[in-house]
């Protein structure tokens, strides 16, 4: 089974926004196979969902119920295996959840990212790529 990741703001934008190009990303690849999680990236994802900023989108309990469903048709990964090779220390969590969970593909916006591709023979893809090439 091909398995993926999704960094937060492509996975924000999915769920805020539906048809957005990161919510194309998300359902084409949930057709394909599995999303891979981490504790630290669910717990991230909840946090900045819980932004007041996001209310003109979905009320929090909306919000709350994507995150819980999400987590629930996804696969969670432990992290045994740190890495640092990120130019953003932040970005090291998508990594280190790819690395760990054997995904083929990060779907991610950010360009510290996108600059690694391919890492570790996982591809880096941003939404409207993979889009198109799972198209």
């Amino acid at each position: 089974m091909t398995r993926f990741v999704f960094d937060i703001n492509a996975l924000v934008s999915a769920f805020l926004i539906e048809e957005s190009v990161p919510g194309q990303a998300l359902r084409s690849a949930l057709n394909q196979g599995v999303v891979l999680v981490s504790v630290s990236l669910v717990t991230t994802l909840a946090g900045v969902l819980r932004r007041p900023r996001f209310d003109r989108y979905l009320t929090l309990h909306e919000r709350e119920e994507l995150v819980a469903a999400f987590v629930a048709g996804s696969q969670m990964v432990e992290i045994a295996e740190r890495v640092r090779a990120c130019r953003d220390p932040d970005d090291d969590a998508i990594l280190e959840l790819a690395v760990n969970g054997h995904a083929s593909t990060i779907i991610t916006g950010d360009s510290d990212l996108l600059v690694l591709n391919p890492f570790r023979g996982i591809r880096i893809l941003a939404p409207a790529d993979f889009v198109r090439q799972a198209g």
